[in-house]
C-alpha cells in the first residue's frame, strides 16, 4: 500500500504525545519533573510548530513525547501542523493528547495519515516510522476513508503517462467500481462518433491509445451528484505544441480524474446517502497527421460549434461533452474538476483550489466546510459581462479567446454553456499538484477541494431535495 499508515494502529499501548502551543509551553514544562524539564531545556523545545520532544525513562525508552503547536498567527499561515513535527519521532505508536477542538483534532489526525503517504511504485520508500492511534472522539471510519481516498488521488497523478495512459485510467476507475459494487460503462474510439461524443474524439483521436468516455454510477436512493473529471493523460498542446518546460508536468492534466475518484471512492466507503454518477473523458492531446486543428470548427454533443483557436485548450472541449451528458441526467448537482487553466494558477498560486458557482448556500457550506477539514478553497466569479469573449462570430463558441485576460473565468462560463437542465452547477480549476514539500503533502500529486465538497455536500444536497420537494 502506498499509504503506509493508511489506517489508524490498534494497541493498548502507546506513547502519549502532548500538542503543546508556544504561548502555554512554559507551563507545561513546569508541570514536568526536574529530570524531563532539564533533559527539554537541553534539546530548545519551545512549543515551536515542527518542534518534536522526546523524554526517555531510566531505561532509555520513550515515556512520554511532545510536538509544538506554535502561536495563532504562526498556525494560520499553514495546516497539519502536528504532521510538521512527526518525521522527527523515533519509531513507535502514538496517543495524541492535547487541548484542540474536534475539528482541529480530526484535521490534525488526518494529517499524521496523509504524511504517512509513499509513492513507491517505481523505488522503494523508507516507511513511516511513527504510527499513531486513532485519538479520543475522532471519527475514526471517515478519516481513514478519506486518507485512503487522497491517496488514490496522488497515485494517479503521480504516475506518469507512459504507465496512466486512457486505458490505465479506466482500468483504475474499473478497479474502484468493483470495490464498491459500482456500475460502469466505456465508450471507446469511434464509438465515441456513434455515440455523438465528437468532441472527446477529436482531442483524442490523434493518440495511439484511443480517446474514451468512462461512466460510473453507484447509489440508488437519495440526492443525485454528478461528478466529471478531466481526464487529459497528457498533454503537449497539440498543434498548438507546448514548449519543453511547460510539457514537463502534463502528466498530471489528469488531476480533474484523479480528483473526482479520490472523492469518489470516500463517497463510497462512507456509504453516503446519495446517487452518485462519476464521468471522465479519458484522452492524450497528440500531435499526428489526424490531430483537430486551430480554426477547425467543432459541433458537440449539446449542438453547440466551438471554433478552435487553440489546440492547447482541450480540456474544455472533452469536458464539455460530458458535462452534456451529465445535463441530460437532471442530476441535483454536477461538480466538474480539472487542472484547467494557468490564468488560476496566477490568481490564486498552487494551493488554493478556486472554484465557481451562483448557489450562495452551497458557497456557504462549502467555505465553512473547507476551514474546519484544511481544505482551503476560493470562490470565483461567473461574471456574466465575459460572456461576449467566449463568441467569436463564426461559431457559437471561442475555446479560447483572445487577449488572455481573465482565462480561468471564461474557461468557466465556456464549460457553464453546457449545463442548462440542471439546478446546481459547481466547477473546479485545481492545480493538483504540490510544487514543494509541505506537512502532509509531498512534492507530487494531491487533492485539492475533495475533503470540503466531501464534508459540505451531503447535508446541501439533502436540503435541496428537501425544499424541492414542498415548494409548490
Amino acid at each position: 500500500m502506498p499509504l503506509t499508515q493508511s489506517t489508524f494502529t490498534r494497541t493498548d499501548t502507546a506513547i502519549p504525545l502532548i500538542v503543546v502551543p508556544e504561548d502555554t509551553c512554559a507551563d507545561w514544562l513546569a508541570s514536568l519533573d526536574a529530570p524531563a524539564q532539564a533533559w527539554a531545556e537541553t534539546t530548545g523545545f519551545a512549543g515551536k510548530i515542527g518542534q518534536a520532544l522526546v523524554i526517555p525513562d531510566m531505561d532509555g525508552a520513550v515515556q512520554l513525547a511532545a510536538v509544538g503547536y506554535g502561536s495563532a498567527t504562526d498556525r494560520a499561515r499553514g495546516r497539519f501542523h502536528v504532521a510538521a513535527a512527526v518525521p522527527k519521532l523515533p519509531a513507535g505508536t502514538y496517543d495524541l493528547r492535547g487541548d484542540l477542538s474536534a475539528s482541529a483534532l480530526e484535521a490534525e489526525a488526518l494529517g499524521w495519515l496523509l504524511a504517512s503517504y509513499r509513492f513507491d511504485r517505481y523505488c522503494a520508500q523508507n516507511p513511516a516510522r511513527a504510527l499513531l492511534i486513532a485519538p479520543e472522539g475522532v471519527d475514526s471510519t471517515r478519516i481513514e476513508a478519506i486518507a485512503a481516498g487522497e491517496a488514490l488521488t496522488r497515485d494517479l497523478i503521480n504516475t506518469p503517462a507512459s504507465d496512466m495512459g486512457p486505458p490505465d485510467l479506466e482500468a483504475a476507475a474499473r478497479q474502484l467500481a468493483e470495490d464498491f459494487g459500482a456500475d460502469m460503462t466505456v465508450t471507446v474510439g469511434d464509438d465515441l462518433l456513434t455515440d455523438n461524443f465528437p468532441m472527446i474524439h477529436a482531442v483524442g483521436r490523434a493518440a495511439d491509445r484511443a480517446p474514451r468516455l468512462i461512466d460510473m454510477a453507484w447509489g440508488s436512493a437519495g440526492p443525485k451528484l454528478t461528478l466529471v473529471g478531466k481526464g487529459v493523460c497528457f498533454d503537449t498542446g497539440g498543434l498548438n505544441l507546448k514548449p519543453g518546460a511547460s510539457m514537463g508536468l502534463m502528466k498530471k492534466d489528469m488531476g480533474g480524474a484523479a480528483a473526482v475518484l479520490g472523492l469518489a471512492r470516500m463517497i463510497m466507503a462512507l456509504e453516503l446517502p446519495l446517487q452518485l454518477r462519476v464521468l471522465i473523458p479519458a484522452v492524450e492531446n497528440s500531435v499526428a497527421g489526424n490531430a483537430f486543428r486551430p480554426q477547425d470548427i467543432l459541433t458537440s454533443r449539446k449542438g453547440l460549434t466551438v471554433e478552435i483557436n487553440n489546440t492547447d485548450a482541450e480540456g474544455r472541449l472533452v469536458l464539455a461533452d460530458a458535462l452534456a451528458l451529465a445535463d441530460e441526467g437532471k442530476p441535483d448537482l454536477i461538480v466538474s474538476m480539472a487542472t484547467l487553466t494557468g490564468a488560476a494558477r496566477v490568481a490564486v498560486g498552487p494551493d488554493l483550489a478556486p472554484y465557481y458557482v451562483d448557489d450562495l448556500s452551497l458557497v456557504t457550506a462549502l467555505e465553512q466546510a473547507a476551514e474546519a477539514v484544511s481544505d482551503p478553497v476560493w470562490r470565483m466569479p461567473f461574471h456574466a459581462p465575459y460572456e461576449a469573449m467566449i463568441e467569436p462570430g463564426i461559431a457559437d463558441l471561442d475555446n479560447a479567446p483572445k487577449g488572455g485576460f481573465a482565462g480561468s473565468i471564461t474557461a468557466a462560463l465556456f464549460l457553464r454553456r453546457f449545463v442548462t437542465e440542471t439546478p446546481r452547477y459547481m466547477h473546479f480549476d485545481i492545480y493538483g499538484w504540490q510544487p514543494s514539500e509541505a506537512p502532509a503533502r509531498p512534492k507530487g500529486g494531491v487533492g485539492q477541494g475533495t475533503r470540503a465538497l466531501l464534508a459540505a455536500l451531503p447535508a446541501a444536497l439533502w436540503s435541496w431535495v428537501t425544499n424541492r420537494n414542498v415548494l409548490p
